[in-house]
């Protein structure tokens, strides 16, 4: 049975396993790729001198390009609500916002540059889709992290205002400790040996506390990383190229018969 004109839309759109979804979503990289090249070069000053009004008009012929694909996936799929909220929907939206904020905001059309976003369905091109879905493990793994993270923080934040309180008794205003907070402001750049160096230690003292503050940094860097990282190896799972017709999400399982997200049948009939 041949598709009706909606359907066939949202397969050329949603879909990357027909030529025409494969040629749709390399034009439309394609497409991406040039408007945020044109809104870089439209941010050096000899470019807008000579082709600011080129690089006006292209700027806004791709963000009604990307308006009108926007609204195309908003009508073709059967529940635009859940596509709209997808990280997709989403990065969509946020793809065609800020030509539309620069006419209220200056400069608002530079965060164009968010467009870059959706080069990520390339990995759906090439049939790399298993690595797209690395990024959903790794939020999963977040969440489930986040109580212990939470924890680490606060005893991370517990001992920021300790070394602080220490370094601003230590050294004192004359050396640039002008306060608690100030010195709370070193601790954290020296935990996280980003070490900018616009405030330190001049006293033996000070200074010896600030290489134990070095080392515990080195330590506390690990220890978030080895929570994540447990929850990251709890199991990964094989995915499909497939999006789901309701709601247009996207990573199924080889062998899944319904949508993650939605519980749409994935091939058509509703759960």
């Amino acid at each position: 049975m041949r598709p009706s004109f909606r359907e066939w839309c949202r397969l050329v759109i949603f879909e990357a396993d027909t030529p025409a979804g494969k040629a749709f979503d390399i034009s439309l990289i394609f497409c991406i790729i040039l408007s945020v090249f044109a809104v870089m070069l439209a941010s050096i000053e000899s470019f807008m001198d000579r082709y600011g009004n080129i690089l006006k008009a292209l700027e806004w012929a791709f963000t009604f390009l990307f308006t009108f694909e926007y609204l195309v996936r908003i009508w073709s799929v059967r529940n635009p609500l859940l596509y709209m909220r997808s990280f997709y929907g989403l990065v969509d939206l946020a793809a065609i916002l800020p030509t539309y904020l620069s006419l209220m905001l200056i400069n608002a059309e530079y965060l164009i540059v968010v467009r870059l976003l959706r080069v990520m369905r390339v990995f759906r091109i090439l049939k790399l889709i298993q690595y797209l879905e690395s990024s959903r493990t790794i939020m999963k793994a977040l969440r489930a992290s986040r109580p212990k993270i939470t924890v680490f923080m606060f005893a991370v934040m517990v001992l920021v205002v300790i070394i602080g309180s220490l370094m601003y008794t230590i050294e004192g205003q004359e050396n640039g400790f002008t306060s608690i907070p100030a010195s709370m402001y070193w601790a954290v750049v020296t935990l996280t040996t980003v070490g900018y160096g616009d405030i330190a230690p001049q006293t033996p003292v000070g200074k010896s506390l600030a290489a134990i503050v070095m080392i515990i940094g080195y330590a506390i860097i690990a220890v978030p990383t080895g929570i994540v990282t447990a929850e990251l190896t709890k199991g990964d799972r094989s995915t499909t190229t497939r999006s789901c017709p309701n709601c247009s999400a996207e990573s199924h399982q080889d062998a899944a018969r319904h949508c993650y997200r939605c519980g749409h049948s994935l091939d058509g009939s509703h759960l």
